[in-house]
């Protein structure tokens, strides 16, 4: 074999060598997106140790196990007001939390709206965060959300409660889901530093994979899921600095509401991602919507 002749028999290899070690990690990619989609392990100890308890914020609360159709247990707290009377009369809060962590990381949030908002919370930690079994996945949280909502309808003392659901980051993708699927249960919907999808998110938060978008199965279409949403009102929280969804998603998500549905968008400029929720007026706005749509008609 002369040089000539190995040259090109060398590159040939090297294709197949560069194609098949492209293959696999398009494979791996596939596989294993959940792992990298849903950090449940992450602060370190979120998934070994005991989930912080309602009982440290002085918060009267229901410890709670919700058994999903597919047979997951999933934890939650029921946060309620001291008697069953004001239980009994006041709305509720589905809350969806942010990725990583578990429900145990938002109670600092979930105190400040109980008070304010004089509301039942409801938190879950999705399969797979916190002491909740299973793997995390869309159509096994979108699952989970689903028994959090028959768990409230189901209820003794919140079965005809008026529900907002609340949802930041991914956790607001599954308000969106669930409000959308299930629009006649819900009085409100308010949203945090939510992206348009995951595909359309991709580009922007690892850059390297934004040719690998078509291998995503983690889907969480919020732009098509809002747009189905006819009548419950939608409030929008954008940190206009945010450093993970680009906050032209915010508002692109507003911009896709249905025409005739109450919306209200509220921006903090100096909001990035994880801090939103701790900015001047985030709270006021919380509660400017909640008296124009929720408690006006109590």
């Amino acid at each position: 074999m002369t040089l000539f002749d190995y040259v090109p028999s060398v590159a040939k290899y090297a294709v197949v060598a560069t194609l098949g070690i492209a293959a696999c990690a398009l494979a791996a990619l596939y596989l294993f997106q959940c792992d990298l989609i849903y950090p449940s392990s992450y602060p370190e100890g979120s998934r070994e140790k005991l989930v912080a308890s309602p009982e440290e914020h002085d918060l009267p609360f229901d410890n709670i196990r919700l058994r999903t159709p597919d047979g997951v247990r999933i934890h939650g707290y029921l946060i309620r007001r001291p008697t069953d009377e004001e239980t009994k009369a006041a709305p509720i809060v589905l809350y969806f939390h942010a990725n990583a962590g578990n429900m145990g990381h938002r109670l600092p949030i979930a105190k400040v709206l109980y008070r304010q908002l004089n509301c039942n919370i409801l938190m879950i930690s999705y399969r797979g965060y916190g002491i909740s079994e299973g793997q995390a996945n869309e159509k096994g949280i979108r699952i989970d959300a689903s028994t959090a909502l028959r768990f409230i309808r189901e209820h003794p003392l919140i079965s005809k409660n008026k529900i907002v659901a609340y949802g930041q980051s991914i956790g607001g993708a599954v308000a969106i889901d669930l409000v959308s699927r299930e629009e006649s249960q819900f009085a409100g919907l308010i949203v945090e530093n939510t992206f348009l999808s995951l595909r359309k998110l991709i580009p922007s938060v690892m850059p390297w994979l934004k040719f690998t978008t078509a291998f995503c199965h983690q889907l969480w279409d919020s732009e098509s899921a809002i747009a189905k949403i006819r009548d419950t009102p939608i409030l929008f929280l954008s940190g206009g600095k945010d450093d993970l969804v680009p906050p032209t998603h915010m508002r692109a998500l507003y911009d896709s509401v249905a025409e005739g549905c109450p919306k209200t968008w509220k921006e903090f400029r100096d909001g990035k991602h994880n801090d939103t929720c701790i900015q001047d007026g985030y709270f006021e706005a919380i509660e400017a919507f909640w008296r124009t749509y929720i408690s006006k008609s109590e």
